[in-house]
């Protein structure tokens, strides 16, 4: 609870682009552009796995779902984004600001098991391709994608619970231009040491393990791809993770970029903007690294378009 001579927050102001609002014009564009690509690229995947038969397979089906929480994510903060950009500062209650940051925190984190799942779809395939069919079922995907959703959403609900639980007085400004965890704790007048052991434990479980056990994957398959006497059967095994190890690189990039780099002090706000590279940029990278990386998804497309001419004339 707040003090006597304290007022408690129940808004929160976002600051936005500030520093840059000589060039709001120039950012609106092309942010406005990211954000269409980003739909059109990610909701083209989904209807394309949803619609077409032969991509109706695990590693597309993982595909799915993941286009879906790029879209999620990116919707989640782009508009407000947007809209900061004109105004300058946005105002949100912070009831909305906690709801803001749950969804991030949600969709993004659900990508990790995600990618990881497409990471044992790829290992299975190549190092045990036998018992891919068998093991690889329907069932067992949908229970993979479940669950990954499932425990994010419990790790970031119970990690939401403890901080709408802390105070917040006096200071309700956020120099950042959507609701990130680590500014949002830095307002409360709360001790936050137990939260933010909390925040490391859950970001150990959400992030390194996950890609503890893609490189594990991905070292079982070199190994069984160096195995493979023939040439073009080593292309061929190589190929068929190539676009997902694409996409691990661009997203676990991203995060090493954004959290794990060290920020100067003297460069201001230059954590702020390197969200945007976990914000825009990955979910605009990985339709186009499937697009262009996958002979399936160019001839579903293509499949499609040619459908959808047929029926207009």
């Amino acid at each position: 609870m707040c003090e006597a001579n304290q007022t408690e927050v129940t808004q929160i102001r976002l600051l936005g682009f500030q520093v840059l609002h000589k060039f709001n014009a120039l950012i609106f564009i092309g942010l406005l552009f990211i954000y269409m690509m980003i739909l059109c690229g990610n909701l083209l995947i989904i209807i394309l796995v949803t619609v077409v038969d032969h991509l109706k397979i695990p590693m597309f089906f993982f595909l799915k779902h993941l286009a879906t929480a790029d879209v999620l994510l990116t919707s989640s903060v782009v508009p407000l984004m947007l809209d900061i950009i004109f105004i300058e500062e946005a105002k949100l209650s912070f009831t909305e600001c906690i709801i803001q940051l749950y969804c991030f925190g949600i969709f993004g984190f659900v990508q990790c098991f995600l990618i990881a799942a497409m990471s044992y779809d790829r290992y299975l395939a190549i190092c045990s391709p036998l018992r891919y069919s068998s093991l690889m079922n329907p069932h067992f995907c949908l229970q993979l994608v479940a669950g990954s959703w499932c425990l994010v959403t419990l790790l970031i609900s119970s990690e939401i619970l403890v901080l709408y639980q802390f105070s917040f007085c006096n200071r309700n400004y956020i120099d950042h231009f959507y609701c990130d965890f680590g500014p949002i704790v830095e307002l409360s007048t709360s001790d936050t040491s137990g939260l933010m052991l909390q925040d490391f434990i859950f970001s150990i479980f959400m992030i390194f393990f996950p890609f503890a056990f893609i490189i594990m994957t991905y070292v079982c398959i070199s190994f069984t791809i160096l195995k493979i006497s023939s040439a073009y059967g080593r292309r061929k095994a190589s190929s068929t993770c190539s676009s997902h190890l694409a996409n691990v690189c661009t997203y676990y990039g991203t995060l090493i970029t954004v959290y794990m780099v060290p920020t100067d002090d003297s460069i201001v706000n230059i954590n702020k903007y390197r969200s945007l590279l976990y914000i825009v940029v990955t979910p605009l990278m990985n339709p186009i690294i499937y697009s262009l990386r996958n002979q399936e998804i160019k001839r579903a497309f293509l499949k499609l378009l040619n459908n959808i001419i047929r029926l207009i004339s």
